[in-house]
């Protein structure tokens, strides 16, 4: 059936019977004093009855809510022209339902259409009783029998109109892709490029060539009891990763796929409740701290939408691991908590490496949401060789000398998130965190033939997010980001060439505006500009534009 047919229904049902079986409120009362209508006056209701097109109403799915006492309708009182007929419906037949909400909205406007389909309702109300052998006021009798003669033209067409809709949900049902799996997509092509921008100690110019490429992706949502789902995302992609020629993770943007075309499972997952308030993740492969926690970001829109670059998109924190593992998700009252394991090269069986023995990172997160307007949570990450991947900074000095794969690194990160809407057209949301980390032994550098020695690295990061949603057209969204990507503020660690390692504070500015053509196809024109990249104040600033096309089906 049509969602939108049973949901008009039980509203306009009220509100006919209410107009119609009620002229005033002396009518109505004078109703409670009418005489019963005798057998037979009921039997002939029947056989005109049956002579219209039956239209079940019945639906388990139903939103509303039974009324029994007139007084649960949250905006209907007792100075109110129709309260008497309302009431005499509820105590009398049973034919009012309100929204879940208890409200009535009595003064909504209606259609002939919508007349006709609460006239009906009903004429089957009033018919289950006298079946039952229930008394019926013989003045209401008479009415229904002038209303079902006057509107019997439109009540066979409602009951053609359904049997054509329910004949559509058969087809579609015979011919859908699958009883259990509803298939989404999305596919972004991507043109970006940089402007300006300097690398290696500001000795070169970053190449300025401008890329063309796409990111595809097929998502797959599989149920088998309505309430699990085994997600398969199947993804390609040519967009490339612009670390390649800035050298440095400062320039990725988040829609980045650089497969060469090349198809693969992406992302699986099996997500399953519990119970009613706790939910569990088991990631077979290409896991994220996202999957199931709550980001806490309004421009977080995994690449495909939202903000552009990978800085942008999300706290740095939440990609501090991947891949393979467990993740569990609850709610106590409004309050939201998330945790979660996943390892880096999990599906490995050589040494140092597989589940437990290789990378790995741990989540936990205890947040504030008391609706979708606000929240506020508190994150922590622990994890060993996974500091590099959310760095989302070469280390300058470090990250060109080895990977944590080699020295071996672990880290305990801190970090505070929030989001607030403050009004219809704006919300701000952002974050700030610390990471204290270690190498975990020396190194020797092949450059120069020194040691870079082990020790602790103290690494920051902040950014405030701008969203301004609907401001042109309803589902466009102007959005802004300011903040400094995670840098080295203090370590111990000598290079090989004897002097200390050191950052330069890198500073980050990104706006976008995102305009949707039509419901599935929206273009986002936008600019990216880092200073200091790389964590090297000797490099000029970088400057990236980008205009990213999405399409969804």
């Amino acid at each position: 059936m049509s969602n939108q047919y049973w949901k008009l229904l039980p509203v306009t049902s009220a509100m006919v019977m209410a107009q119609l079986l009620t002229v005033d409120i002396k009518t109505s009362v004078a109703q409670e004093a009418s005489p019963m209508a005798s057998q037979t006056e009921a039997l002939q209701f029947l056989q005109r009855r049956n002579q219209l097109k039956q239209i079940n109403v019945d639906n388990p799915n139903e939103p509303m809510s039974q009324v029994t006492n007139v007084n649960q309708l949250r905006d209907v009182s007792p100075s109110d022209w129709a309260y008497e007929a309302l009431r005499s419906l509820v105590e009398r037949y049973g034919c009012i339902v309100g929204y879940p909400d208890r409200t009535f909205r009595g003064d909504r406007a209606l259609t002939r259409w919508e007349f006709a389909a609460g006239l009906n309702a009903c004429l089957t109300q009033l018919e289950r009783m006298i079946q039952e052998g229930v008394a019926v006021v013989r003045e209401d009798l008479e009415k229904l029998r002038r209303l079902a003669q006057e509107f019997q033209a439109e009540l066979t067409a409602l009951g053609t109109r359904v049997d054509n809709l329910e004949s559509r949900a058969a087809f579609l049902e015979d011919h859908q892709f699958s009883t259990t799996t509803k298939l989404n997509g999305e596919v972004v092509f991507g043109i970006s490029g940089v402007a300006t921008g300097q690398r290696n100690n500001g000795s070169e110019q970053i190449p300025k060539i401008t890329t063309f490429g796409h990111r595809t992706r097929l998502e797959l949502n599989t149920s088998f009891t309505g309430e699990d789902n085994l997600f398969t995302r199947i993804a390609t992609g040519t967009v490339p990763e612009l670390e390649e020629t800035a050298e440095t993770p400062q320039a990725n943007l988040a829609f980045a796929q650089p497969e060469d075309s090349k198809v693969s499972i992406e992302v699986l997952y099996y997500n399953f409740p519990i119970n009613k308030n706790i939910s569990a993740w088991i990631e077979a492969n290409g896991g994220a701290w996202d999957d199931f926690t709550n980001t806490l970001n309004a421009l977080d829109g995994d690449g495909g939408a939202g903000a552009l670059s990978v800085f942008g998109t999300r706290n740095p924190i939440y990609y501090q691991g991947e891949n393979g593992g467990v993740g569990f998700q609850g709610t106590i009252g409004p309050f939201q908590w998330s945790a979660g394991y996943l390892a880096s090269l999990k599906e490995s069986p050589l040494p140092g490496e597989g589940l437990f023995n290789g990378p790995f990172a741990a989540l936990a997160q205890f947040g504030y949401v008391p609706n979708d307007d606000f929240g506020v949570a508190l994150i922590y990450n622990h994890g060993y060789n996974t500091l590099y991947a959310g760095s989302n900074s070469r280390l300058r000095g470090l990250g060109r000398l080895f990977t944590d794969s080699i020295v071996g690194t672990n880290h305990d990160t801190y970090s505070l998130g929030f989001k607030w809407k403050l009004m219809d057209h704006f919300i701000v949301s952002g974050w700030g965190g610390y990471s204290d980390a270690k190498t975990l032994k020396s190194y020797e550098d092949p450059d120069t033939g020194g040691t870079v020695s082990r020790g602790y690295l103290d690494i920051w990061n902040w950014a405030i997010t701008l969203g301004f949603p609907d401001i042109i057209k309803e589902g466009s969204l102007a959005g802004i980001v300011i903040g400094q990507p995670p840098w080295v503020t203090s370590s111990n660690i000598n290079l090989g060439d004897g002097s200390r390692l050191r950052e330069d504070s890198p500073f980050h500015v990104e706006g976008f505006f995102q305009f949707p053509f039509t419901d599935n196809i929206q273009i986002t024109p936008g600019i990216i500009f880092v200073d200091s990249p790389d964590n090297n104040k000797s490099n000029s600033g970088l400057v990236i534009g980008v205009i990213r096309t999405t399409f969804t089906f």
